[in-house]
């Protein structure tokens, strides 16, 4: 079983690669030595050596003022306190101390980031910490000491879902044990065939792959390598790892909280091979260049690494760094992506004088964001040119949306203001084939990240394409029929006359008998498309009055709640200046549109200019298009509904304008392999569907379809029930783009009886994996729907093994043996694993009773008979666990904090009626200090653990590793009992 072991197939090639790499090897048992206490996560001696090393100025006195800064940090949560020590070891911190010349601030460096052979790199393996419980991690890297990386590894042929008990895994072990990671840069889960990094409490989308080992290329690194060595190489070289977690890394708000993120690997590939550009051309004609990372890739992020890895280069000494839009609203998002992110100090320019006071007097080192209007040259005579605002070489330009056409005059003046500046393009569309200028005024790409790579990483969802009421589409052959339909109720001289002077293009779109037809296509599509899933829309409408009368008709029609977000001036009529908007009341509306559906009902926004770029909303999957937009303007739109969210697999372009014949002139010119898979039509997806289809009912063949017992025995071993939960996921994925089209109905018997299969395996074996969670809403429902009406639900429903009824309904009505001690097994490990927080001692001794009797019978050791008669006793020790001591008269509570006690301070069991005077009495008074909300107030759960404390010293608990520990637990059974 060895080669089948979790060791064999992931954690040692892992540890192998990493020693090639450069890192050196301490195993756990041997780096146990070097600490004081495993309650400690920091090698001490090393952490001391490397701050004598690298401050040799430093005394005695702040040597111990930088080990307690970083040993015991004082934060409200971890998040905060990993914060806090980034900025410590990325910014330094200052220290006074007098060196000959009075006490004066000198700066401390715990890691040399410019010199990576300076520092002292170390991978342990089996690294035990003890937190509230003791935990061990498969790999840990250190640097100078300090636990930058946890990496833990999964069993890629045992474990059902690696990623998934990986991630748990890790963020158990920061809740548990989170000294170890105060200083962590990245976490990281490993499986062998697979790979993914985030930082630490990252959200489940922000667990990523990381595809490229740039520098090198995948075959560089060998012919056994394995998938998981690409981010083990491309992440965590000692150089890369320290790159990264010095410019790649910023915490950002979101809403009222804050995520750390750590860049993609396209991002950190992209400004890698920018800064080698920079640092190696010969002059600064040679230095510049376009980065080209499609839209909702993170571009904005990626100019925020690239400003911060500028700004840290020793040897381009702080230079200038001028970010340019052409947007009034890209201006302000680009500068609040730096603002929110902590960079230091960026400048938002508001006027043509301001940018030329900052470029003329401001000198080295500032960071500007403004707009290309802004090098407008005054119009005070016909022959007036731009003038030179700066001749500094050490001026670094990045233009946002690079390609486009209204930079051709305005490039120019910025070349003219800026002769010897670096030139950096970003753009979220590739640049098309007759576009000379931008090449001209940027350079080569030195970066791509193409739509379809996007998709594949799970960067953006694919978008899909339809076509709705063909009949009333306006390109082509229909704009008569259209015509002839709207003007139906006048005469034929007055429909010609009409025609002659009114029937263009846009009079047709804009007519209100059209726009009420669209709003009742719109109506149904959204209400049995996109609604069931939670999901939100945009209207693109041809100009300002059609997006006012869209929202006034749907208004009426009692659709969808709208609003209209577009720009009115004070010249327009009284009807248009209703939707005048201040800058806060559009911000407002935009916030409540990219709330979840169940949180705000604002279902659509209806726009004809803004909100077209530069708009991110996760929550919208559908754009409803009813303009003739074109060419990088039509990119930008569609790419409104490809930001991923939970539960969303796809974005959709729901077409009312007749952009069919303008996609192929929108794409044509750009190259084919920069717009593949940008749009693909919906039936596209039916190939799909079938395919997914037959995988998922071939599992089943041979076994009577009506025997629901028999389907759902039939997926006992694990590895089966892997097999079924990928292909069912796949078969709901694809079912659930098409429904409920037409197209869905050949296949929604099959998926009801597939949903009822997985429901049963889902209850027999406790499996929380199998639930219908990760499935569209409509499927979900078609299921849901069916297991009622079947009638079911009861031999579906899985019964507690603490439940009266256990006994008669399983004992007594499964005639098989082998079925009632399967049926107790799967019983027993659900209640305990549910419930092992209540109690974690008696739970856990449970469970690994339960563990060795599994393995006494898989080994003939025991009967069958004798199986059941043990697992019979075990549920009655379950119930008394559950309903505390018998014997002692203890309530629940009492009993866990005895149980817990006990197994700290009296192995021998000799002081039971001590410890359960402890406990009695710690509850007695945690009791008395709850307050409301007490979970979320840090002064009262600071009381509570002072109380315990004193407890423990009273009752003879001096030593402190002891008394942090066990205080520690207590405090997790407090969270759990005393809720």
């Amino acid at each position: 079983m060895t080669q089948w072991s979790e060791s064999h197939l992931s954690e040692s090639p892992a540890l192998r690669r990493l020693i090639a790499l450069g890192w050196t090897h301490v195993p756990g048992s041997t780096i146990d030595q070097e600490r004081d206490s495993l309650a400690h996560a920091i090698l001490p001696q090393r952490l001391l050596n490397a701050v004598k090393r690298l401050n040799p100025w430093i005394s005695p006195a702040n040597t111990v003022q930088v080990m307690r800064r970083v040993t015991q940090v004082q934060a409200a949560s971890l998040l905060e306190a990993n914060a806090q020590v980034h900025q410590d070891l990325t910014t330094y911190f200052s220290l006074e101390q007098d060196l000959g010349q009075g006490r004066r601030h000198q700066t401390v460096q715990i890691i040399d980031w410019d010199d990576p052979s300076n520092n002292d790199f170390v991978v342990v393996d089996q690294f035990w910490v003890h937190g509230t419980e003791k935990i061990r991690a498969d790999l840990v890297l250190f640097v100078n000491g300090l636990p930058l990386v946890v990496i833990e590894a999964k069993n890629p042929a045992l474990v059902s879902h690696p990623l998934e008990e990986a991630t748990d895994q890790l963020e158990r072990y920061q809740r548990v044990a989170p000294q170890l990671f105060w200083t962590n840069q990245l976490c990281v889960a490993i499986w062998g065939q697979g790979a993914r990094l985030a930082p630490i409490q990252a959200p489940a989308r922000h667990w990523a792959e990381w595809k490229d080992p740039y520098p090198w290329a995948i075959e560089d690194l060998g012919a056994d390598a394995l998938p998981q060595d690409t981010l083990l190489a491309g992440a965590l070289t000692p150089a890369h790892l320290l790159d990264l977690s010095r410019n790649f890394i910023v915490f950002e708000p979101d809403g009222h909280t804050i995520i750390k993120k750590v860049a993609r690997y396209q991002q950190w590939r992209a400004v890698t091979k920018a800064m080698d550009r920079i640092v190696h051309a010969p002059n600064n004609a040679e230095r510049g260049g376009v980065v080209w990372h499609t839209q909702g890739s993170g571009k904005s992020l990626t100019m925020v690494y690239m400003a911060l890895k500028l700004r840290r280069t020793p040897g381009l000494q702080n230079p200038t760094i001028l970010v340019v839009t052409d947007r009034r609203d890209l201006d302000r998002q680009i500068a609040g992506t730096f603002q929110r992110c902590g960079f230091p100090n960026p400048v938002r320019v508001e006027s043509i004088q301001q940018l030329r006071d900052q470029l003329l007097n401001g000198g080295q080192g500032q960071t500007l964001m403004t707009t290309i209007q802004k090098f407008q040259v005054p119009k005070t005579s016909p022959t007036a040119k731009h003038p030179v605002l700066s001749e500094d070489s050490n001026l670094f330009v990045m233009v946002d949306e690079a390609h486009r056409t209204q930079y051709h005059g305005l490039a120019h003046n910025m070349r003219v203001a800026l002769p010897h500046a670096f030139f950096l393009g970003f753009t979220g569309t590739p640049i098309d084939k007759k576009d000379r200028s931008t090449p001209q005024t940027f350079g080569s790409y030195i970066d791509t990240y193409t739509i379809k790579q996007s998709v594949e990483d799970g960067a953006t969802v694919p978008i899909f394409y339809e076509s709705r009421l063909p009949e009333v589409q306006v390109e082509g052959h229909s704009l008569d029929t259209l015509f002839d339909r709207v003007f139906r109720d006048y005469r034929e001289e007055e429909r010609e006359a009409i025609k002659k002077r009114y029937a263009n293009l846009n009079s047709i779109i804009r007519s209100p008998q059209r726009i009420e037809q669209v709003c009742l296509d719109l109506i149904q599509h959204y209400e049995t498309h996109i609604q069931p899933n939670g999901f939100k829309a945009q209207i693109v409408a041809i100009d300002r009055e059609t997006a006012v009368l869209y929202h006034e008709t749907l208004r009426r029609l009692n659709g969808p709640q709208s609003a209209v977000i577009i720009s009115v001036t004070n010249d327009d009529n009284d009807r248009m200046k209703q939707y005048k908007l201040t800058a806060d009341q559009e911000a407002r509306l935009i916030d409540r549109f990219k709330q979840p559906l169940d949180v705000d009902p604002l279902a659509m926004l209806i726009v004809c200019d803004k909100l077209i770029t530069g708009f991110d909303a996760p929550v919208e999957q559908v754009l409803y298009l009813d303009d003739g937009l074109r060419e990088h303007t039509l990119l930008q739109a569609i790419a409104r509904v490809n930001r991923p969210a939970p539960g969303k697999t796809y974005g959709l372009v729901v077409d009312y304008y007749g952009i069919g014949g303008l996609l192929d002139e929108a794409l044509g010119i750009f190259d084919t392999q920069d717009v593949q898979d940008i749009l693909h039509p919906l039936t596209d997806d039916l190939p799909a569907l079938e395919q997914a289809h037959r995988t998922v009912m071939r599992i089943f063949d041979g076994i009577d379809p009506n025997d629901l017992d028999a389907l759902v025995r039939y997926l006992e071993p694990e590895d089966r029930r892997i097999h079924f939960d990928n292909a069912f996921l796949q078969f709901a994925k694809h079912l659930d783009r098409v429904m409920p089209d037409p197209v869905a109905a050949p296949y929604l018997d099959d998926m009801r009886w597939l949903g009822k299969i997985r429901m049963g395996a889902k209850n027999r074996y406790r499996e929380e994996t199998l639930d219908l969670s990760g499935v569209g809403a409509k499927v979900r429902q078609l299921i849901d729907d069916h297991i009622r009406s079947s009638g079911v639900t009861s031999l579906l429903a899985p019964i507690s093994i603490l439940d009266p009824a256990f006994h008669q309904k399983i004992m007594e009505g499964l005639p098989d043996p082998e079925a009632r001690a399967h049926e107790m097994e799967h019983a027993l490990r659900h209640e305990i694993r549910v419930r092992q927080k209540e109690n974690p001692v008696a739970w856990t001794s449970l469970r690994q009773r339960l563990d060795e009797l599994i393995q006494q019978y898989r080994q003939l050791r025991i009967t069958l008979a004798e199986l059941l008669q043990q697992m019979a006793t075990m549920r009655t020790e379950a119930q008394e666990i559950v309903q505390g001591s018998q014997v002692d008269g203890l309530s629940p509570t009492v009993s866990a904090f005895r149980s817990l006690l006990v197994e700290a301070l009296d192995a021998s069991g000799e002081r039971t009626d001590t410890m359960t005077a402890l406990a009695e009495s710690i509850v007695e008074g945690l009791q008395g200090l709850r307050v409301i909300d007490w979970q979320v107030k840090e002064d009262v759960q600071r009381e509570m653990q002072r109380f315990i404390r004193r407890q423990l010293r009273v009752a003879g608990v001096t030593e402190s590793s002891v008394l942090a520990q066990l205080t520690g637990k207590l405090m997790e059974l407090v969270r759990v009992r005393l809720t």
